[in-house]
């Protein structure tokens, strides 16, 4: 029901929109000239009543009947299963949803087939509830809107207040986001912390984040030092960016300033079209493929390599990342006004001397930023790095060796049943947050970069 009352809203919302705009007209005699908005206004002035308030009831409706129903459903069952744990309790409620839902119960008795059968029952008239509250709400108000409908009605001034404040309710809710993210990653961050030292976490040279679950049991505690990580991920990294940065580059040069319009018109979508490869295709490009490869040239020349190494998934991270850095760069390059490349030829300079001494100075802002995006999309990079380079936490500087990085270990920390309070799984929070740290850091490199330059070639 609830589809069918979205579809309902939706239709009474455009019902009330020609009905406003019909409604404005009539009242202007037909002459548009004498109303205060555009006649488009009132019939969003009557759209929005009729269908905004209905569509909120609708939300918070889907947030609160849950709990509502549940809790009559627990008030309902006999005192024995309410007296039962709070982790039996809530298994049997979910016990009660699956098998009203369809779905498959671990355990069926007679309890929860009676709840189930009253869950059916209100979950039926919570929905129709909710389908005849909205669909009256927008019919009401809707007809309320269309009689308030005159001449001096300011509709433009009130659509555009509503506007307003759906974009500001987008802001906050872009920055409570973020907001959210600091804050879920500093506490447990801090309760991380409480076990393990910081300068353990920070210095530390190995890396063996498991722990003993039972006192008895050996390696009752682990090893957190991230320097193995950080150095992983930072190899990594570079070996991608040596790969991006001068091929992205020097092809967004050549096709902003060398290729003809035809060439760019399909050179440049073909390039791009890197970006849209999934990243686990490059992770078996770079498994069956490069990394062979590599160890292969390896032995040839006497070099002992084991299968993963750090070398391939960097090669193969790097051609993922050309498409950011040879896009934006070309964008940015354009981008430069052909006032400068003129007086630079008019100078007598050669097309050479005009890129190398005009052209990049001035796009050095947009380059850069394209650069430590890609920077930020290497880091980020998990499934290349799982099956390229492994999960080896090896302290190490040669890209002929297995490393890993900080996202293939939260993604291993994080994986299958955890207990929440070891140190272990906190851990996972403390390298997000060194993630975190780290994109803001070069988030204001790019930013300082973008006003020292900006002034001088504006």
């Amino acid at each position: 029901m609830q589809t069918s009352l979205l579809i309902a809203l939706l239709v009474l919302t455009l019902v009330g929109f020609y009905m406003g705009r019909s409604r404005s007209l009539a009242v202007a005699g037909g002459e548009p000239v004498h109303l205060h908005s555009l006649p488009g206004y009132y019939g969003y002035y009557v759209a929005l009543w009729a269908g905004l308030p209905a569509l909120l009831v609708f939300v918070l409706w889907q947030l609160i009947s849950p709990q509502i129903i549940e809790g009559m459903i627990m008030s309902g069952v006999p005192q024995v299963v309410r007296d039962l744990p709070a982790e039996r309790l809530e298994l049997f409620y979910n016990n009660v949803v699956a098998l009203a839902t369809g779905g498959t119960p671990s355990e069926v008795d007679d309890n929860i087939r009676a709840a189930a059968e009253r869950y059916k029952s209100l979950t039926s008239y919570s929905a129709l509830s909710l389908l005849v509250i909205g669909l009256a709400m927008a019919i009401v108000l809707g007809t309320w809107a269309r009689q308030k409908i005159s001449k001096d009605l300011r509709a433009r001034n009130l659509v555009e207040m509503v506007i307003r404040g759906f974009l500001l309710i987008c802001s906050a809710l872009a920055i409570l986001t973020t907001i959210g993210i600091v804050a879920s990653l500093l506490f447990e961050s801090l309760r991380f912390f409480s076990q393990v030292p910081l300068s353990e976490f920070l210095f530390g040279l190995q890396w063996s984040p498991q722990t003993a679950l039972r006192a008895e049991q050996v390696a009752q505690s682990g090893a957190f030092g991230a320097v193995p990580l950080f150095t992983g991920t930072l190899l990594i990294t570079a070996i991608a960016m040596f790969v991006a940065v001068p091929i992205g580059l020097m092809s967004a040069i050549y096709l902003s300033d060398y290729a003809g319009p035809r060439f760019r018109a399909v050179a440049k979508p073909l390039l791009e079209l890197l970006a849209g490869v999934p990243t686990v295709v490059y992770g078996f490009f770079a498994l069956l493929t490069v990394a062979p490869f590599v160890r292969g040239v390896g032995e040839s020349i006497g070099l002992e390599m084991p299968a993963q190494t750090a070398l391939a998934a960097g090669l193969v991270m790097g051609v993922m990342i050309i498409p950011f850095v040879s896009s934006l760069s070309d964008d940015v390059i354009n981008s430069v006004p052909q006032s400068l490349r003129d007086g630079s030829f008019a100078m007598g300079a050669t097309r050479a001397e005009t890129i190398r001494r005009v052209i990049l100075p001035a796009a050095l802002p947009g380059i850069v930023a394209a650069i430590l995006l890609a920077v930020s999309r290497a880091i980020g990079e998990t499934m290349i790095v799982v099956m390229a380079a492994g999960r080896a936490a090896n302290l190490t500087a040669n890209p002929l060796e297995a490393v890993t990085t900080i996202t293939v270990q939260i993604v291993a920390l994080l994986t299958g049943d955890q207990e929440f309070d070891s140190a272990k799984t906190l851990s996972a929070f403390a390298l997000g947050l060194v993630l975190f740290c780290i994109t803001l850091i070069l988030n204001v490199i790019a930013l300082r970069v973008v006003q020292k330059y900006r002034e001088k070639y504006d």
